[in-house]
């Protein structure tokens, strides 16, 4: 894999982590009253959340220039990672047996693309 697919495919990695920043923030943001169905829309961390939805975005598109499309998918699974770390994190959420064993399906199938297994 030549160099510069390496740092597409970190681009692609980064847009993700993003993405996903932007998702805590829209559950953090839904998990609060507020005073009208437009404040709960057109508040602060709703707005820069949508904003770095629109980064990811812009991200991806930059990675995709370099990498070859089959890369996206398994670049974007990693996004299942990042959410539930953040959850287990920042919300105290539970992680099952089913849980566990979805992100480990995920992670081994990240490595047999990756390392060709």
């Amino acid at each position: 894999m030549s160099e510069s697919v390496v740092l597409y495919a970190l681009i692609a990695l980064f847009g993700v982590f993003v993405s996903a920043i932007s998702q805590v923030m829209l559950k953090k943001s839904a998990l609060k009253t507020h005073d009208s169905h437009l404040r709960e829309y057109l508040n602060p961390l709703v707005v820069f959340a949508y904003a770095l939805f629109v980064a990811s975005t812009l991200l991806s598109t930059l990675a995709f220039r370099v990498i070859p499309l089959s890369m996206g998918p398994i670049l974007d699974a990693t996004g299942y990672v990042y959410v539930t770390a953040f959850g287990v994190l920042l919300f105290r959420e539970r992680l099952n047996r089913r849980k566990v064993l979805a992100l480990v399906l995920i992670l081994a199938g990240i490595a047999i693309y990756s390392f060709g297994v």
